[in-house]
């Protein structure tokens, strides 16, 4: 069983499912998995610390899979200057020949991706980035809906609203992403008129993903309500994890005329880095998404892969046979 689209073609994989670029989860391990399942494997730039680590992990990658996967690289503002442009000299020296971009507009780093022969998937959370994103030369669109977890921008649009509104203004593919977890998803994201799936907060709970029995856990025991968006006053939103850190930021945030200063401490990457390492749900900010309502079980990455692509082809069947 396959589903063969632009995607699949594109970016020479099986399956049109993408592995999202997951902080502190996007390393070799998680990534070749999800590349040896047929789906498209992602390490993150800067879960792996440095350029150099960077390198390492591709190295690393490389003699777990021989089949494609890519890079992520967040275009974010951060506390401490990130050496973007050693990040980018690091994927093109090691031959990587995919890299997904998020953040701000990756327009300074396209030239060099493109004078390489790379594909380049930017992530946007709505149709005027995706426009502009496509004007700039991107290969690939991954559109994410409000559901997402991470940052799905100030407009609140659902998937089921945002997918087909970005399919029908631009001409190249496009990635459905938000709230995606299973096979229903894949296939009504392609009814959508999606090329592929993302899929993030679904790949942190398995086998593979590197993070303790605790987490994975949470990942089973949240549902759908299980979130908060913070940062909202701000107009920088970030779907989390709902505990008691995330709480607490949003009620600070809620007080009129709070800046960031006033939920640093609770945010700092450095403390949410060390609450998923050390298996706590409640130490920090931990990433989710609404797809959490969707998670019922541990699988390994080829498991979950062949079980999205039968369920996808179930519910095309469905479809088939109510318009027959």
């Amino acid at each position: 069983m396959q589903f063969v689209t632009r995607l699949t073609r594109l970016l020479g994989i099986r399956y049109p499912i993408v592995m999202g670029g997951l902080t502190h989860y996007g390393r070799a391990n998680l990534a070749a998995a999800v590349s040896n399942a047929g789906a498209l494997g992602m390490l993150t730039a800067l879960t792996a610390g440095s350029p150099e680590g960077l390198r390492r992990e591709i190295a690393r990658c490389r003699e777990l899979t021989d089949q494609p996967f890519g890079v992520n690289l967040t275009l974010l503002p951060t506390i401490r200057p990130v050496p973007y442009d050693e990040y980018r000299q690091a994927i093109i020296e090691e031959g990587v020949k995919i890299v997904e971009t998020a953040g701000r507009s990756p327009v300074d780093h396209l030239p060099a991706f493109k004078a390489h022969d790379i594909k380049v998937i930017h992530k946007c959370a709505s149709v005027r980035h995706a426009l502009s994103a496509q004007s700039l030369g991107v290969d690939v669109i991954s559109i994410d809906g409000f559901e997402c977890a991470g940052h799905p921008g100030e407009d609140d649009v659902g998937g089921l609203v945002l997918i087909p509104a970005t399919v029908d203004r631009v001409s190249i593919p496009v990635i459905a992403s938000g709230g995606i977890a299973d096979g229903r998803g894949l296939a009504a994201a392609l009814a959508l008129g999606a090329d592929g799936v993302n899929m993030g907060t679904r790949f942190c709970a398995t086998q593979e993903a590197e993070a303790p029995p605790a987490i994975k856990q949470m990942y089973l025991d949240k549902d759908e309500t299980a979130t908060n968006l913070i940062f909202r006053s701000l107009r920088n939103t970030a779907r989390v994890v709902k505990n008691g850190i995330s709480d607490e930021v949003v009620r600070r945030l809620a007080v009129p005329g709070a800046t960031f200063s006033e939920v640093a401490d609770l945010v700092a990457g450095e403390r949410g880095r060390k609450a998923l390492m050390e298996g706590d749900p409640e130490g920090g900010i931990l990433w989710g998404s609404q797809a959490m309502g969707l998670i019922h079980d541990l699988p390994d990455c080829d498991e979950l892969v062949r079980r999205i692509i039968k369920d996808a082809h179930a519910a095309t069947s469905r479809l088939n046979a109510a318009c027959g």
